[in-house]
C-alpha cells in the first residue's frame, strides 16, 4: 500500500523542522540575533510533535526526522572532507554524511520517546499545574541527557549541541554556572512549556502549559540579571598577541611539492614588524600543524629559521606540530603544539622535546586515531590519516608574558568538560590557565559553516571558564573572544593575514569550573526518577478507583 499524503507530511514537518534549527548554530545565513528564536521555535515544535503523538513509537520517529535534518544540513561540510579531499566518490562521501546524521538522530529519537513515555498518562488532557511543569523539566532532561550521551560515548561528537545556539541570547549568563548542557536544559524546558500550550489548545485546559511557559520566562529574566555578576577578575599585565592566518589550501597543504611554499607563507607572517610603534607581539600563535611532517624530518635549518624569528621579533613562537618522540625506549607520536623563544636550544626542537609541549589528548576519529573495525574505511580515503597517541588529560599550562595559557587543539574545546580541567588549579601542575588557546586547521571542509559553528563553539568555552580565548586557524575563523564570550576581534575566513590583539588573563573559578557536568546531569536524572514514579501512580490510581467504585455497587 502506498503512502498516504498526510503520513508524507508527516514525515516532511519534523524534517524540515531539524534542516531549519540547522540554522540556528552560527550567524549566516541567519544574523546572530536570530539564533536563539530560531531553536527555540523549531524545537518547540518537535516538543509539540512528540508529546500529542499517539505513541512512543511516532514520538522517536519524530524525533529521529529532525535531528536527520538538523544533523545532515548543518554538518553537510564534511562531505567537502570526503570527496574533495579524501577522493570519495560523491554517492559514498553524501552517504557517509547521512549516515552519520542518522547515528546521531537516535539519541533525539530515544529522548523524544522517553519524555512521550514518561508523560503519556491516563487523563493527560486535563493535566494541572504540577503535571505540566513536571512533563516540560522530563522533556528538557530528557534532551540534556540525549544531548550528553552524544558527547560523551564512542569519544562523542556534541557539534549542534543545541545550547551553543544561545551564545548570543538571554540565556547565555546560564552557562558559567551549569555549562553548555545547562543552556541546553533550559533552552528545552522552555520549548516543551510552549509545546505543551499547543497541545492544550481548544481543549479549556490552557492554564497549567500556560502557567508552565510564564516559568520558562522567569528562567529568562534570571537570565539577564545574571548578565551582571562578574565571574572572574584581571589576572597579570595585559600583552600583545599575533595571531597568524595563513589560508594555505587544503589541496596544496600536504603536497610535497608546495609545502615549503605554505611553510613561507607562516614564516612570512610571523615575522611581520608590529602595525603601530610600542605595539609588540609578546606572543605570536600559528595555527594546528603548519608544520606538516614530524619535527625530526625537518632540516636543522628550518628549525633555525623559526628560531630567528622569534629571536628578532623578541617573542614567544606557539605552533601546532606533529611531534616523533622516544619515551622509556617506545616511540611515541603526537598531535602537539609546542611553545620556544630565539633562546631555545636547537636540540630540543629537533628531539620534539621543548620545556613547554602540550600533546593534543582527545583525538579526532578517523582522522588522528582509527577507531576498532574501521579500517576499511580509512584505507578507502584519500587522506593523510594519523594514528597518533593520545596525551595526559591534564597537562601544565604554558607560562607566558605572566599569565598561564592553556592550549587546545582543534575540535578538543567542543568538550568543555575537558577544557575546565585545565582552568582548575592543581597541586601537580600548578595555577589553573588565565588565557585558553585553540589553534585549528579547518581547512579541511572548505569556507563552510564549519568555520562559524567552531567560533560558537569557542565562544562558549570562555562563557563557561569566564576566561579570554584566543583562536589562530589556517583558513578560519582566527579570533579573539572576551571571558564574557563577545567578539573582540576576527580575521575574515579564507583569507590570509595577522590580527595583534591585546589580552588581559583572568582569575576566577565559576561554578561551572568547580561542579563541570556534575549538578545538570544529577539533576536531569532527578527529575527522570520524579517522572516514573509519576506515572505509575497514575496508572494505578484509575485502577484502584474503579475497583472502589464497582465495591459500592455491589
Amino acid at each position: 500500500m502506498k503512502p498516504s499524503i498526510q503520513s508524507w507530511r508527516q514525515a516532511a514537518s519534523p524534517l524540515l523542522a531539524g534542516a531549519a534549527n540547522a540554522l540556528a548554530f552560527a550567524p549566516g545565513p541567519l544574523p546572530g540575533p536570530m539564533l536563539p528564536l530560531v531553536q527555540l521555535a523549531c524545537l518547540a515544535y518537535l516538543a509539540y510533535l512528540a508529546l500529542s503523538a499517539p505513541d512512543a513509537r511516532r514520538a522517536a520517529w519524530a524525533g529521529f526526522l529532525f535531528g536527520l535534518g538538523t544533523f545532515a544540513v548543518g554538518q553537510y561540510w564534511i562531505f567537502i572532507s570526503l570527496h574533495r579531499y579524501g577522493g570519495l566518490a560523491s554517492p559514498l562521501a553524501a552517504g557517509a554524511v547521512l549516515l552519520l546524521a542518522a547515528a546521531e538522530s537516535l539519541y533525539f529519537a530515544a529522548a523524544a520517546a522517553l519524555a512521550h513515555w514518561l508523560a503519556a498518562r491516563p487523563g493527560a488532557a486535563r493535566a494541572g499545574y504540577g503535571r505540566c511543569l513536571l512533563t516540560a523539566a522530563v522533556w528538557a532532561s530528557c534532551w540534556t541527557l540525549g544531548e550528553w550521551l552524544r558527547g560523551t560515548l564512542f569519544t562523542g561528537f556534541p557539534w549542534q549541541n543545541i545550547g551553543y545556539a544561545h551564545v548570543e541570547g538571554m540565556l547565555a549568563a546560564w552557562a558559567p554556572l551549569f555549562g553548555v548542557y545547562g543552556v541546553a536544559w533550559l533552552a528545552a524546558f522552555a520549548c516543551a512549556a510552549v509545546g505543551q500550550l499547543a497541545v492544550a489548545q481548544g481543549s479549556g485546559n490552557e492554564a497549567p502549559p500556560a502557567a508552565t511557559v510564564a516559568a520558562a520566562i522567569v528562567i529568562v529574566l534570571a537570565g539577564l540579571a545574571l548578565r551582571h555578576v562578574e565571574w572572574s577578575q584581571p589576572q597579570g599585565q595585559p600583552f600583545i598577541a599575533r595571531l597568524v592566518q595563513g589560508n594555505v589550501p587544503q589541496s596544496e597543504k600536504f603536497d610535497p611539492a608546495l609545502m615549503q611554499q605554505g611553510l613561507d607563507t607562516y614564516m612570512s607572517l610571523a615575522a611581520l614588524p608590529a602595525k603601530e610603534a610600542g605595539a609588540d607581539p609578546a606572543l605570536i600563535i600559528l595555527p594546528e600543524t603548519i608544520m606538516v611532517l614530524f619535527q625530526d624530518r625537518y632540516a636543522p635549518q628550518v628549525w633555525r629559521q623559526w628560531l630567528e624569528i622569534a629571536g628578532r621579533r623578541q617573542a614567544i613562537l606557539l605552533m601546532g606540530v606533529p611531534l616523533h618522540t622516544a619515551v622509556g625506549g617506545a616511540e611515541r607520536f603526537t598531535n602537539s603544539a609546542i611553545a620556544f623563544s630565539g633562546d631555545t636550544p636547537l636540540q630540543q626542537l629537533l628531539a620534539g622535546a621543548p620545556a613547554l609541549r602540550y600533546d593534543k589528548h582527545h583525538l579526532v576519529p578517523f582522522g588522528e586515531f582509527v577507531p576498532p573495525g574501521f579500517r576499511w574505511f580509512v584505507d578507502a580515503l584519500d587522506i593523510p590519516l594519523g594514528d597518533f597517541d593520545r596525551g595526559a588529560p591534564r597537562q601544565r599550562p604554558f607560562q607566558l608574558a605572566g599569565q598561564a595559557l592553556a592550549p587546545d587543539i582543534c575540535f578538543e574545546d567542543v568538550f568543555g568538560e575537558e577544557i575546565i580541567r585545565a582552568v582548575r588549579p592543581d597541586a601537580q601542575n600548578g595555577p589553573g590557565a588565565s588565557v585558553l588557546v585553540n589553534i585549528s586547521n579547518l581547512g579541511w571542509f572548505g569556507n563552510t559553516w564549519a568555520l562559524r559553528q567552531h567560533l560558537q563553539i569557542s565562544r562558549m568555552r570562555a562563557l563557561e571558564t569566564a576566561r579570554p580565548m584566543i583562536r589562530a586557524t589556517n583558513t578560519g575563523m582566527t579570533a579573539a573572544i572576551a571571558p564574557d564570550g563577545s567578539l573582540r576581534a576576527t580575521l575574515p575566513p579564507a583569507a590570509k593575514g595577522v590580527l595583534d590583539v591585546e589580552v588581559q588573563g583572568a582569575s576566577g573559578l565559576t561554578p561551572y569550573v568547580r561542579w563541570g557536568n556534575t549538578p545538570v546531569l544529577a539533576w536531569s536524572l532527578l527529575l527522570l526518577l520524579a517522572g516514573l514514579v509519576s506515572r505509575r501512580r497514575a496508572h494505578i490510581a484509575p485502577r484502584h478507583g474503579a475497583g472502589h467504585l464497582h465495591a459500592e455497587k455491589k
